[in-house]
């Protein structure tokens, strides 16, 4: 915001010092974020800048630790591209079968969550609902609970499902099922926020018009309701796209060995031996999320419009 003319000079010297505050704590926050790209297409094997990334030689620079994400596990690496090599990368490279169960994971999670959270908020959004506060308050308390303790109750609870009534049912530990709903669990409160932000809006006159049009509550709702809260919707199904993709602890604590996504193939790869092919691994999924990051934010600006608030 512009300063207006008759500004004086200390009024002229705060706004500078806030603007450098502004820029110090913003590079504060991304720095470390950032710091892992250039460090990723480090040519040696060390977690520093050389002395030839720092002259900008190209020689400093390479691709190796990404080809060496995709190549890490498979039978004939340096076999001749072709459909062959695409076989073997698919089936036996260990990061790419990590980020194929990751996708897994997070597509069926996010569709989990993502009904169920918009039902909860449509729900939550009704005047007739009771024990509003408390229900919101147990949907959302999986973002406000340490993940550990989260992460063991889950453990506990999938090891017998049916124990708490005397029974046993098996097992959801060490299954995709198991970790598909516990991701769920987690990805459910994003949905719930941002659909009820978006339902605060929205002018219930449109859905009385519909009823009294002749629409069924299931039409007013897929015709009038959806397409004006959908920015909302999709929203928070990235947001839970996202938190599904990065977990580590329940996966730890749930997943087994053949569950295996790409932030515990990271964790596995810190502890076992310390690699710059870890940074490339950690820059895929920072480009990854800017995308999701960038994706929430022009739906936001959809949404504005939408509802009239931005031109």
């Amino acid at each position: 915001m512009k300063l207006p003319a008759h500004a004086d000079l200390t009024e002229r010297t705060w706004r500078w010092i806030y603007l450098a505050l502004c820029v110090g704590i913003f590079a504060f926050l991304v720095a470390p974020v950032l710091i892992v790209i250039p460090l990723s297409f480090n040519a040696e094997p060390y977690f520093s800048f050389t002395e030839k990334m720092l002259t900008l030689d190209p020689d400093g620079f390479s691709w190796r630790w990404y080809e060496l994400l995709a190549k890490f596990g498979m039978q004939q690496p340096e076999a001749a591209f072709g459909m062959g090599w695409l076989a073997d990368l698919w089936n036996n490279s260990t990061w790419f079968n990590a980020a194929k169960n990751s996708m897994w994971v997070g597509i069926w999670s996010t569709v989990l969550a993502t009904v169920l959270g918009t039902l909860a908020a449509l729900g939550l959004t009704r005047p007739e609902m009771p024990f509003k506060r408390t229900i919101t308050a147990i949907l959302l308390a999986p973002m406000i609970v340490p993940i550990v303790i989260i992460a063991t109750g889950l453990f506990f609870f999938y090891s017998n499902p049916c124990g708490i009534i005397g029974l046993d049912c098996g097992r959801l530990t060490s299954t995709f099922t198991g970790l598909v709903l516990a991701h769920t669990a987690l990805g459910v409160p994003f949905v719930v926020i941002t659909v009820k932000a978006t339902l605060t809006g929205f002018d219930q006159s449109l859905a009385r018009a519909a009823a009294s049009l002749g629409a069924s509550p299931t039409q007013t709702f897929v015709r009038v309701v959806m397409p004006l809260i959908l920015p909302g919707i999709v929203s928070g199904a990235l947001f839970a796209f996202a938190t599904s993709f990065d977990e580590v602890v329940t996966v730890l604590f749930v997943g087994g060995p053949q569950q295996v996504t790409v932030p515990r193939q990271m964790w596995g790869g810190l502890r076992e031996q310390v690699s710059p092919a870890i940074l490339a691994a950690a820059t895929i999924l920072t480009l990854v999320s800017a995308g999701l990051l960038a994706t929430v934010e022009l739906l936001r600006r959809r949404s504005e419009r939408l509802r009239g608030i931005r031109a």
